[in-house]
């Protein structure tokens, strides 16, 4: 018999993003720092006569990564409505979708479902999407390969985010393709252990704020400011405001600035003129959505 229940899933921020060369699977790989942030959707589900889904965001049309994580775990057809409240915007390089996807894979490891006969849940995840396994880590970690290969940073840092979206989305593939152009022939890459992720991934662990503002990097950010006007206009609203280190997420369109205290995100928040949105979210606590209600 399945019951009602809930989850909550937060967005994510790339502290950093390093896009490596192509595999013979077509894949980029890549070495990246992501932290979950608390900006949430929620997704709720309730006995019916017959699968539904629903949401308010006319951009999720049907394929959404809600489904296709229940079609995963075998409860494609299960009589139950399941509801996205949608909070993380789409397309803005926070990983709302990945996240909702593992959000369901969190519940079903943790029996809201029933008796789910599953594993591998990595494997099942990284079927679903490179960022979806990240989202079963609770908390930081180092991302790399194509997002399979996780190595988990500890307890957050107490900081918090001023982040700023743009009222644009940013397609993934589109930002792939413009970056490649842009290198032309592979370029050459630090060794691991040089890298800035791995360094960065360090600091965080120290809680060591100047050197991790330090090494904040996204291989994305030039091509996606040049390409999208009102990403760049966001940087530059962040650099106006008095952050020294405006950073693209992902393959945007969200920026944000890494702040150490509410009270400086707050301040930044209110110095900043120009943007569509704006939020002050800390880093997410692990507590806040590892077990589905």
């Amino acid at each position: 018999m399945l019951r009602s229940g809930s989850i909550d899933a937060p967005g994510k921020i790339n502290l950093t993003l390093e896009i490596l060369e192509r595999a013979n699977d077509g894949f980029h790989r890549l070495r990246s720092v992501m932290a979950p942030i608390g900006v949430w959707d929620r997704i709720t589900w309730t006995p019916s006569k017959r699968f539904a889904f629903r949401s308010g965001d006319p951009a999720l049309g049907s394929d959404n990564l809600v489904e296709r994580a229940l079609r995963a775990i075998g409860l494609g057809d299960a009589p139950l409505e399941v509801v996205l409240h949608k909070e993380i915007p789409v397309g803005g390089g926070l990983g709302g979708g990945s996240s909702d996807a593992a959000a369901i894979l969190r519940a079903a490891m943790r029996g809201a479902f029933g008796e789910i006969s599953r594993s591998d849940w990595i494997a099942v995840a990284r079927a679903l999407g490179s960022d979806v396994p990240f989202f079963l880590i609770d908390g930081p970690a180092l991302v790399e390969g194509s997002g399979e290969r996780l190595t988990a940073l500890g307890a957050p840092p107490p900081w918090w985010v001023c982040l700023a979206v743009p009222a644009i989305a940013v397609d993934t593939g589109d930002a792939y393709k413009r970056l490649d152009a842009s290198r032309g022939r592979a370029s050459e890459r630090a060794a691991r252990a040089e890298s800035s992720s791995v360094r960065l991934g360090e600091a965080l662990q120290r809680h060591d704020f100047d050197a991790t503002q330090a090494l904040l990097c996204n291989d994305f950010e030039p091509v996606i400011a040049a390409a999208y006007p009102p990403v760049a206009r966001a940087l530059d609203a962040l650099r106006a405001a008095g952050a020294p280190r405006p950073m693209l997420s992902g393959s945007g369109a969200c920026v944000f600035a890494l702040c150490e205290t509410e009270p400086d995100a707050r301040g930044l928040i209110g110095r900043l003129q120009g943007t569509e949105r704006a939020l002050a979210v800390p880093f997410a606590s692990s507590t806040a959505w590892i077990a589905a209600r």
